[in-house]
């Protein structure tokens, strides 16, 4: 088992920053990719943004490009995003998720393929 507690969401303005992090429990760390996803209200949960292992790889979406990055510390067992740039369009409830490694190079992107997850923390992007 894994056990993944998000924090750092927040109501922030439009083209502020926030920065979210995730703290793992359990199993080896760094024997899982992680990502984080998104749901906004009435739609359906997305991927954002993801990294592997060792940090060396990083997957995103493109609405995000430029704008939202990822990075771990194996040493602290912690994923964090950082937004910047937020939009209206970027207000969702956030989830951090662990998918263990296949070895690989590809970070996975779909639901069903993270084991655990967290319980969310708020985004709320609004003037």
């Amino acid at each position: 088992q894994v056990q993944l507690v998000e924090s750092g969401g927040s109501l922030v303005q439009p083209g502020g920053s926030l920065r979210l992090s995730c703290a793992a429990s359990g199993r080896t760390f760094s024997n899982y990719n992680m990502a984080w996803f998104r749901q906004a209200p009435g739609k359906e949960r997305e991927f954002v943004q993801g990294i592997n292992w060792n940090g060396r790889s990083i997957r995103y979406i493109d609405s995000v490009k430029g704008r939202f990055t990822i990075s771990r510390d194996n040493a602290k067992n912690t994923v964090h995003l950082q937004m910047n740039s937020l939009k209206p369009e970027d207000t969702a409830l956030y989830y951090c998720a662990a998918a263990p490694d296949s070895g690989s190079t590809t970070i996975p992107t779909r639901i069903y393929e993270y084991s655990y997850w967290g319980q969310g923390t708020q985004v709320t992007v609004s003037p």
